[in-house]
């Protein structure tokens, strides 16, 4: 089974304002990374309605799983619920479950308000909140949780462990590195780049040039990432082609994250 694309959703006004800086990013790396899985793709908007339907639709119609924060609570600039019923055609409800964590956590202080945040899309599944039981929700492979880092996180861990443990892969992938120097340019080497990939199906390919400087002589660093024995293959076709066209080579070590 392919592993889907992960993508991560970040809203709020205030992140393009400069008023809040983003501490999402960095933590789904590190929580995907834990679990043998990468990022694929983040998308940072205002609490536009539209441009967040607009990516919640894309997502669901290329099977992404889509790591949403923020916008999910009551005030009138929290759109994301919103933008998930219209992206997916269903309407907004009251959750039973949903509302009855919130009449359990503040009592009559529940209403009117605080029982909005669990007007959720239909057919909603919770997502469980440890810090005040406040629920984030799922529609299918897209989960919604607060924008607050104390209560997203361990959210978002709560989704990928509960959800999506089959996908778990705890053998990181083997990564291949080499220097190519001498009379090497990237634009006289794209057919055997092209060579290696059509070879190797699913391989994690980098080429990055470097013009040179008083320490380092212009080179560039080839990088072969994926499973052991498909970077392995795809590192030795590339080092005998480059050999074979006279490029001096230099094997490096794979950064350790």
């Amino acid at each position: 089974m392919k592993t889907p694309s992960f993508h991560l959703l970040v809203t709020g006004n205030e992140q393009l304002s400069g008023k809040r800086q983003d501490k999402h990013f960095a933590k789904v790396i590190e929580l995907l990374k834990a679990r043998g899985l990468a990022l694929s793709q983040v998308t940072f908007l205002g609490d536009d309605e539209a441009r967040i339907a607009s990516v919640i639709a894309d997502a669901t119609r290329r099977g992404d799983v889509l790591l949403c924060s923020g916008g999910i609570g009551a005030t009138p600039d929290d759109r994301t619920r919103q933008a998930c019923a219209a992206a997916l055609g269903v309407p907004i409800e009251r959750h039973v479950e949903g509302a009855a964590l919130i009449e359990a956590q503040y009592g009559a202080r529940a209403y009117p308000h605080r029982v909005l945040m669990a007007d959720f899309p239909q057919g909603a599944r919770l997502i469980p909140n440890p810090v005040n039981r406040v629920s984030g929700f799922s529609m299918g492979d897209c989960h919604f949780v607060p924008g607050f880092p104390e209560m997203a996180w361990p959210m978002l861990e709560w989704v990928l462990d509960t959800l999506y443990p089959h996908l778990h892969n705890t053998a990181p992938p083997s990564e291949y590195l080499l220097r190519a120097k001498g009379n090497a340019a990237e634009g006289d080497l794209l057919d055997l780049m092209e060579a290696v990939l059509a070879a190797h199906p699913g391989l994690e390919f980098s080429s990055l040039p470097f013009r040179g400087n008083d320490q380092q002589e212009p080179h560039i660093e080839f990088g072969f990432k994926g499973a052991e024995s498909l970077a392995a293959s795809a590192y030795r076709q590339f080092e005998a082609g480059l050999r074979q066209r006279g490029a001096r080579i230099e094997p490096r070590i794979a950064p350790s994250d």
